[in-house]
This record gives C-alpha cells, sequence and structure tokens, in this order.
C-alpha cells in the first residue's frame, strides 16, 4: 500500500515543479498547477482501489489496437463514490478538458491527462474533408505530408497548444490517411536544452511523459537522428496502410 500512496505523493511534487524545470520562463504552460490537487486526488483513488482488489486498476475497455495514450481510460464509475465524491472538474465525463488515463497500469499505475484540444483540432479538419481525401500541401517526408488547408477552406493552417509549452503545434497526415498532432518543437528544445541521453532508435516521446502529468496523445513515435535532432519514426503497420492507401488513391484516379 506504501508504495502506492509514494507514487501519489511523487505526482504531486512533479506537477508543482513542471513551472520551473521543464522550459524556460517564456515557455512554461500556464495550465499546470490548477489541476495538480484534482490528480492526486484520482491518484489516491486509484491507489486505494488497487490495495483493495489485489492490483486490479480501474479502467474502461478498449479495442488492443487503441492509441497507448488513451487504452487506458480511468472508469471513474469503479472509484465513485466509494474511492473519491465525483470525477475532478476537469475531467472529460464533467464537462472539462481532459481524459484521465492509467499510464503503465500493470507496474506503476500513474494517472495523467490528455489534453482534449487535440481530438477537438483533428476533428475540425475531418469534418471538412468528409467524402473526399484529404488534400496534401507538401511531403514532411516519405510517409508523412502537410495539409492543403485552403483547399479545405480555411484562412489558415490549424494548430494545437501545446500542453508543455507556449509552442503552437501544427497538425499533419501520414500515408495512412490519419490525423497527429506534430510535437517535434517541443521535442526538439527539450534535447537542446536539457540534452538528455537518447540515442536513435529510442521513442523519446518519454521526455514528455517524465516531464509532464500530459501524456502526447494523437501522436506518431519520435527518436532522434545521427545529429541528436527529432524524427518522425514509423512502424510496419503504418508503411503497409500507407501503400494501401497509395494503391487505393491511384485506382481512383484512373476511374
Amino acid at each position: 500500500m506504501k508504495k502506492h500512496y509514494a507514487v501519489g505523493l511523487t505526482l504531486v511534487l512533479a506537477v508543482l515543479m513542471l513551472s520551473g524545470c521543464m522550459f524556460p520562463d517564456s515557455q512554461k504552460a500556464q495550465n499546470q498547477v490548477p489541476y495538480a490537487d484534482q490528480l492526486a486526488s484520482v491518484q489516491r483513488a486509484v491507489d486505494q482501489f488497487r490495495d483493495d482488489t489485489g492490483g486490479l486498476v480501474p479502467i474502461k475497455t478498449r479495442d488492443m489496437d487503441t492509441d497507448i495514450f488513451i487504452k487506458y481510460l480511468v472508469d471513474f464509475d469503479r472509484i465513485v463514490p466509494k474511492y473519491m465524491p465525483e470525477p475532478p472538474g476537469n475531467a472529460y465525463e464533467k464537462g472539462g478538458i481532459y481524459q484521465y488515463i492509467i499510464w503503465d497500469p500493470e507496474n506503476k499505475a500513474e494517472v495523467k491527462l490528455v489534453d482534449l484540444n487535440m481530438p477537438e483540432r483533428i476533428r475540425e479538419i475531418r469534418i471538412r474533408s468528409l467524402n473526399r481525401y484529404m488534400p496534401i500541401a507538401e511531403p514532411i517526408n516519405a510517409k508523412a505530408y502537410t495539409i492543403d488547408y485552403k483547399t479545405l477552406g480555411f484562412k489558415e493552417p490549424l494548430t494545437v497548444k501545446s500542453p508543455y509549452s507556449n509552442h503552437q503545434l501544427p497538425i499533419f497526415m501520414t500515408g495512412d490517411g490519419n490525423l497527429y498532432v506534430d510535437y517535434t518543437l517541443d521535442l526538439a528544445e527539450i534535447l537542446r536544452e536539457e540534452k538528455p541521453d537518447v540515442k536513435p532508435g529510442d521513442d523519446i516521446r518519454d521526455l514528455l511523459i517524465d516531464r509532464s502529468p500530459i501524456v502526447p496523445a494523437y501522436s506518431i513515435p519520435y527518436t532522434v537522428d545521427e545529429n541528436n535532432e527529432p524524427v518522425m519514426m514509423f512502424g510496419k503497420k503504418q508503411e503497409e496502410e500507407a501503400k494501401e492507401r497509395e494503391v487505393t488513391e491511384d485506382s481512383t484516379e484512373t476511374e
């Protein structure tokens, strides 16, 4: 039981220290402190639930191929009202802008957050592209592309406020037709300012996870190149889906 409560204490301390240890003053996220106590209350409830159930975690059932960052959503129906009176005010279930998740449920079972501004921005783009392929502006690399916002009717590219800094993060499309938030700016800043020990092949999104209670949801893996710069890292599944999309688009154009 003690080790579970230690996670909660560590979480509170980490949140309170965020404003001074991640980015320079001009880059501080402004929305860290208000939810420190809410995070801690959910962490305590999850820890108590685990103690009472022999290590089980109160999560909703999701498909196995669900994005790892939104796969283990906290099931408040299993901890309210026994372990806490109600979900936090900033939780999605109460009309808030965060989804509460459990990160590493088999070990630490640490409560973290998903910023729902991310999927909302993606939804705005999807609505404009209904019944047609997403228009591409130009390639970012061999498997990722910027979006042609003008064709979709937007006056300027849509971005989303970073939960880690004051950066405005772009949204891009991969060859499989999926949309993602590009965290390159935040990752590059950490690599430049803190010089963490990472190597090519490492998923450096851990740098964001370890430094914030908010996870980099709606993202693809990133690693570093030989110059220690962040680069997108694609898996076999994404490559196969991208090829299938290319074949479909080619056949459509010839019809």
